[in-house]
C-alpha cells in the first residue's frame, strides 16, 4: 500500500508517491446523488493531490466503468451507496463502504479513512461502515426487494399469456374448467406462460438469496425456491408457493453466509464459492424443507381441508368470508390451494355454490392492488403502475398471482387488505348463492357462461376488489406517513428524502446486473415528441450568450429552460409558497395547463421527503399532466427559502422540472445528473449566484453539457 499522500504535488513530487483510490457512487433511484457524491468525491482528491476515478451507477447506467486496470493499481475504493454495489471485482483492495450521503457530505474523511479500511476478501459480506452515512434499509429488507424486481417481469410476462390465450382459445368445459384444446396455437402460447409462472417461485427465492450471500447462495436459493413450490416432493398437494420461496430465499442466503465462516484449507478455499457451498447448501436446504418443512405444509393441508368440509352446512355468509380469507392469504400456496381444491372437489358432487365463493374470491387481489396503484398514483412507481395494469388484466381472467409482487413487496399491508377484498366477495356470492360449474375464477368464467347469479358475481367481486384497493392505499398511505424521515426506500413504491425523483415515476433495475438490482424510483423527465416541438417559441434560443445564433430546437437544458422561465429574484419565504411561484413561471410558457394541480402535485413529492439538495440548491419536481410538454424554471432567492435539507442550509438557487405522464426516454435523466454535478462545483453556484439578469443566469447554465 503506497504511503499517504500529503500535501497537494507541486509539481517536482514523484508520480510513485501519489495516491490512486476509485470509488463507486449510487443511490436507489439513480439520479442527483449519485452523481453529486461523485462531484464531491472527485473534488476532494483533486485537492489533495490524489488521483481518483469514480465509477457512477445511475439510472442511466453505469457510467466511467473501473475497469482490471484501475483494480489492480488501486490503492483503496470508496463505496458510497444506497444500493447493492458488487464488491467481487475489488478482492485484495481495501475497501470503505458508506451511504451515498456521506460521499456528498463528507468526502475528505472518507479519503482519510480509506487508507485504513479492511481489504476485502473473496466471497466477503460488504462491511458497513461504522458510522457510514446515511440510514439504509436493512438487509432482510434489501434482499427481499431484489427477489420481487427479478420476479416482476416473470409474473408479468406469465401471467399475460396464459390470459391471453385462455381469453383466445379457451372454452368451458364442465370436466376441466377453461379448456384450450391441445395440440393448437393458444396450447403452445399456455404453455410458455406456465413456464413464467413456474419460474418465478424460484427467482423470487434465487435472488433473496443472492442478495444476502453472493453467486454461492443463488443455486441452493433457487433450487429450493423450487422444492418450496413443488408440494408432490413432500407429499402435500399444494406447494409453500411465493411464501415458501422467501422463506427458501433466506435460509439459502443465511446458510451460504455461515458455511462461509468456516475456515477450510488453503486448497480448498478456491473451490469453496463454485463447488462445495453450493453443493452443501443446496442439499441441506433441500433435505430440510422435504422432511422438516414440507411435512407440516401437508399436515395443516390434510386438516384444512377437513375442516372446511366439516363447514359446509353452516352459514353461507361465514363460509364464503373464510373461503375468500383463504383463497386471498397466499394467492396459489396452501393455504389458497386448500380453498381452491374443496371448491373444485364439490363441483362433482353437485354443490357448486362452494366454487362460487372461491370464483368470486379469486380475482379480487389482482383487480385491487391494480386499482391502488390508479387511485393513489403517487404511491406506486412507475414499474409498480405498469404492474399493476398488468395485474387488472390477469383478474380478469382469474389468475390470482398477479398481486404477488405487491404483497411480496408490502406484506404488512397488502395481505390484510387482500383478505378483507376477499373475505367480502365470498362471502356476498356465498350469501347470494352463486355457482360456478367450473374450476376457475374470476370474470372471463362469467363471461363464458359458467356462473349462475351472474349480476351478484359481478357485484361480489367489484365490492372486493374496491375494499381491496381503498384499505391497501390507506395502509401504504399510513406507512409511509410513519416512515417520512427516513432513509430513502430502495425498493418499490415510496421515495425517500433524500433523493429527488419525480412523483410517480418508476424504479428501475439498477445498472450492472448485479445483486443490487432493486426495483427503485428514478426520473424519467424527457419527451418523446422532438425538440422542435418542446422549445419554447418565441423566446431567445439561448439568452445573452448561451450558443448564440443556435437553432431554436437546442437551447439551454435541450431548450426546455430559457429566459421565461427564469427569475433572477424569488419572492417566496417559505417552501409552499416558492413551489407556487415556481410553476407561475413555469406557466409562462403556456405548457402548463392547470397550475393547481401542478402545485398540488410538486407538494405531494414534498411529502415523500425533501428535494433540498444540500449546498443551498433545490429541485422540486413533479410528473404530471398538469403540463403539456416538459418545462424547467430556474429561480434564486437572496435570504434562502428552508427547504428541510439534510445540511441544514437554505434553498438559494431553485430549479423546477415538470414533465407530462406520458413523457419517456433518458434526456432528462442526463440533464438532471449533469445538472446535479455541475452544481457541486462552488465556482458555477457562486456565477449562478452573481449573474445580474436572464440572460447572464442562462449563459452560465450553457455550462451544463
Amino acid at each position: 500500500m503506497t504511503s499517504p499522500a500529503g500535501p497537494p504535488p507541486t509539481g517536482g513530487g514523484s508520480e510513485q508517491q501519489r495516491l490512486k483510490l476509485l470509488a463507486v457512487t449510487a443511490c436507489p433511484t439513480g439520479i442527483a446523488h449519485t452523481y453529486m457524491a461523485a462531484e464531491k468525491l472527485a473534488q476532494a482528491a483533486a485537492s489533495r493531490g490524489i488521483d481518483m476515478k469514480v465509477e457512477t451507477q445511475g439510472s442511466i447506467g453505469a457510467e466511467n466503468v473501473l475497469d482490471d486496470n484501475d483494480v489492480s493499481t488501486a490503492d483503496g475504493v470508496i463505496i458510497a451507496a444506497d444500493k447493492d454495489v458488487d464488491l467481487s471485482r475489488f478482492v485484495g483492495k481495501r475497501v470503505l463502504t458508506v451511504g451515498v450521503a456521506e460521499g456528498i457530505h463528507h468526502p475528505e474523511q472518507l479519503i482519510e479513512r480509506v487508507r485504513s479500511a479492511p481489504v476485502h476478501t473473496a466471497g466477503a459480506a460488504p462491511a458497513a461502515s461504522a458510522s457510514g452515512g446515511g440510514k439504509e434499509r436493512s438487509v432482510a429488507y434489501k434482499a427481499l426487494m431484489n427477489g420481487v424486481s427479478y420476479m416482476i417481469p416473470f409474473v408479468v410476462v406469465g401471467g399475460l399469456l396464459i390470459a391471453i390465450s385462455l381469453s383466445l382459445g379457451g372454452h368451458t368445459d364442465p370436466s376441466g374448467g377453461l379448456v384450450i384444446p391441445k395440440d393448437s396455437f393458444w396450447m403452445d402460447i399456455n404453455n410458455i406462460g406456465v413456464i413464467g409462472f413456474t419460474l418465478m417461485v424460484p427467482i423470487l427465492s434465487g435472488y433473496i438469496a443472492y442478495a444476502i450471500g453472493d453467486r454461492p447462495a443463488l443455486v441452493p436459493g433457487m433450487i429450493g425456491g423450487w422444492i418450496a413450490n413443488t408440494g408432490d416432493l413432500y407429499d402435500s398437494k399444494a406447494g409453500a408457493g411465493f411464501i415458501g420461496a422467501i422463506v427458501t430465499g433466506f435460509l439459502a442466503g443465511y446458510l451460504v453466509l455461515w458455511i462461509k465462516k468456516v475456515k477450510v484449507p488453503k486448497f480448498v478455499q478456491p473451490i469453496m464459492p463454485i463447488i462445495v457451498i453450493p453443493i452443501v447448501a443446496t442439499t441441506a436446504l433441500g433435505l430440510f424443507f422435504i422432511y422438516v418443512i414440507g411435512k407440516p405444509i401437508s399436515w395443516v393441508f390434510e386438516h384444512l381441508t377437513d375442516w372446511l368440509s366439516g363447514m359446509t352446512g353452516t352459514s353461507a355468509i361465514l363460509l364464503g368470508a373464510i373461503l375468500g380469507l383463504m383463497i386471498a392469504f397466499d394467492m396459489g400456496g396452501p393455504v389458497n390451494k386448500t380453498a381452491f381444491l374443496f371448491g373444485t372437489g364439490l363441483i362433482a358432487t353437485g354443490n357448486q355454490t362452494v366454487m362460487g365463493m372461491c370464483a368470486a374470491a379469486i380475482p379480487v387481489m389482482p383487480l385491487g392492488q391494480g386499482l391502488a396503484t390508479l387511485i393513489r398514483r403517487r404511491l406506486y412507481t412507475e414499474q409498480e403502475r405498469e404492474t399493476g395494469l398488468a395485474a387488472l388484466f390477469m383478474g380478469c381472467f382469474g389468475i390470482s398471482e398477479g398481486a404477488i409482487p405487491f404483497a411480496a413487496a408490502r406484506p404488512a399491508q397488502v395481505i390484510p387488505a387482500n383478505m378483507l377484498g376477499g373475505a367480502v366477495a365470498g362471502a356476498i356470492a356465498g350469501v347470494a348463492g352463486v355457482e360456478d360449474a367450473v374450476p376457475h375464477g374470476g370474470p372471463i368464467v362469467a363471461v363464458l357462461g359458467a356462473v349462475s347469479g351472474v349480476p351478484m358475481f359481478f357485484v361480489a367481486v367489484l365490492i372486493g376488489t374496491a375494499v381491496t384497493g381503498l384499505t391497501t392505499v390507506t395502509l401504504v398511505d399510513v406507512s409511509e406517513r410513519r416512515r417520512k424521515g427516513a432513509a430513502p426506500v430502495a425498493g418499490l413504491g415510496l421515495a425517500g428524502p433524500l433523493e429527488p425523483a419525480l412523483v410517480g415515476v418508476g424504479a428501475g433495475a439498477a445498472a450492472g446486473g448485479a445483486a443490487g438490482a432493486v426495483v427503485a424510483q428514478r426520473i424519467v423527465a424527457s419527451s418523446s415528441a422532438p425538440a422542435a416541438e418542446t422549445a419554447p417559441t418565441g423566446t431567445p434560443s439561448a439568452g445573452a450568450g448561451a450558443d448564440a445564433g443556435a437553432d431554436t430546437n437546442t437551447g439551454v437544458l435541450s431548450g426546455y429552460l430559457t429566459e421565461q422561465t427564469v427569475k433572477v429574484a424569488l419572492d417566496a419565504r417559505d417552501k409552499e409558497a416558492a413551489i407556487r411561484e415556481m410553476a407561475e413561471l413555469l406557466a409562462r410558457t403556456g405548457k402548463v395547463a392547470d397550475l393547481d394541480e401542478l402545485v398540488a402535485t410538486a407538494l405531494r413529492r414534498e411529502e415523500q421527503g425533501t428535494t433540498g439538495l444540500g449546498e443551498e440548491i433545490a429541485i422540486p419536481h413533479a410528473k404530471t399532466d398538469a403540463v403539456t410538454a416538459p418545462v424547467v424554471g430556474f429561480a434564486r432567492s437572496a435570504e434562502g427559502v428552508e427547504w428541510g435539507s439534510l445540511d441544514g442550509t437554505k434553498a438559494r438557487l431553485v430549479f423546477m422540472i415538470s414533465v407530462p405522464e406520458a413523457a419517456a426516454g433518458d434526456e432528462h435523466l442526463r440533464i438532471l445528473a449533469l445538472l446535479s454535478r455541475k452544481l457541486m462545483d462552488p465556482g458555477f453556484r457562486e456565477r449562478l449566484i452573481a449573474a445580474p439578469d436572464e440572460g447572464a443566469v442562462l449563459e452560465v447554465l450553457s455550462e451544463v453539457r
